[in-house]
């Protein structure tokens, strides 16, 4: 029997969607108001899911502490208040799309969640736009 336990969070943060290597305009073409040389900001809509068996021993799939300790640690505290572009190691190559932000939040946290458990990580960017990334 499996079951999914998940924790919401959330985080702000600025970017600029943008290729070094296209014009400005090739750039405003693709990635329109998200190209804006000054950046731009969101507040990012968090939710991080482990999916597994329940330990009998707990009565957890994994203690929600742990998963709320990680989430703060490896992804507020790397994110939130940040300019993904400059601040961020993880998008000095990589555009800082939802869809690369939420990849990156699922290798962040990945390697701290035990390999019998699935993670799924699910970003939202506004209220009606979001990714979901499973690894």
């Amino acid at each position: 029997m499996k079951v999914k336990v998940s924790r919401k969070a959330n985080f702000n943060a600025a970017h600029r969607l943008y290729r070094p290597d296209w014009s400005f305009e090739k750039n405003d073409a693709v990635f329109g108001k998200c190209n804006n040389p000054n950046y731009h900001g969101h507040n990012y809509d968090l939710i991080v899911s482990v999916t597994g068996e329940i330990d009998q021993r707990t009565g957890f799939v994994m203690d929600l502490k742990v998963l709320k300790d990680l989430i703060k640690e490896h992804v507020e505290e790397a994110l939130d208040h940040k300019n993904l572009n400059k601040d961020v190691p993880e998008f000095e190559d990589i555009n800082p799309t939802a869809e690369n932000i939420a990849v990156v939040i699922w290798n962040k946290i990945r390697p701290h969640i035990e390999k019998t458990k699935e993670l799924e990580v699910v970003l939202y960017e506004t209220p009606r736009n979001f990714v979901t990334y499973s690894g």
